[in-house]
C-alpha cells in the first residue's frame, strides 16, 4: 500500500458564486476527497480577486485553498473531476513534501 502524501490545492472558480454556494461547492469537493480515502482536510476561501488576464471571459475569480493528506493514486481520478467542473477555471495541485525539499 502506498504511503500517504500531504497536497496542496488551489482551485480558481468562477466570479458567480455568492458566499453560501462557494461554502456548498468547496464541501461538496471536500466531502468527494473524503471518499477517496484523503485525510486532514482543510478548505480556505482566499476570497474573489481580479485576474491579472481574462479568462472564459472572467476578469475576476474566487480563490479555493484545499490542503489534505492522500494516498497519490487517487489524486489523477480526483483531477479529472475538476477538469470537468465548469465552475473551475484553473487549478493546480502541489505536492507539499516535494516543495518544502527543495527550500
Amino acid at each position: 500500500m502506498s504511503a500517504t502524501k500531504k497536497y496542496e490545492m488551489m482551485i480558481l472558480l468562477t466570479e458567480e458564486f455568492n458566499d453560501s454556494e462557494l461554502k456548498t461547492w468547496a464541501f461538496n469537493y471536500a466531502k468527494a476527497l473524503r471518499k477517496l480515502s484523503a485525510s486532514e482536510i482543510s478548505v480556505i476561501s482566499r476570497g474573489k480577486r481580479d485576474l491579472a488576464y481574462g479568462i472564459n471571459d472572467q476578469k475576476k475569480g474566487n480563490f479555493i485553498q484545499i490542503n489534505f493528506s492522500s494516498i497519490p493514486k487517487y489524486i489523477e481520478n480526483y483531477s479529472k473531476n475538476l477538469k470537468f467542473d465548469s465552475n473551475v477555471l484553473r487549478f493546480l495541485v502541489l505536492n507539499k513534501q516535494l516543495t518544502t525539499r527543495n527550500i
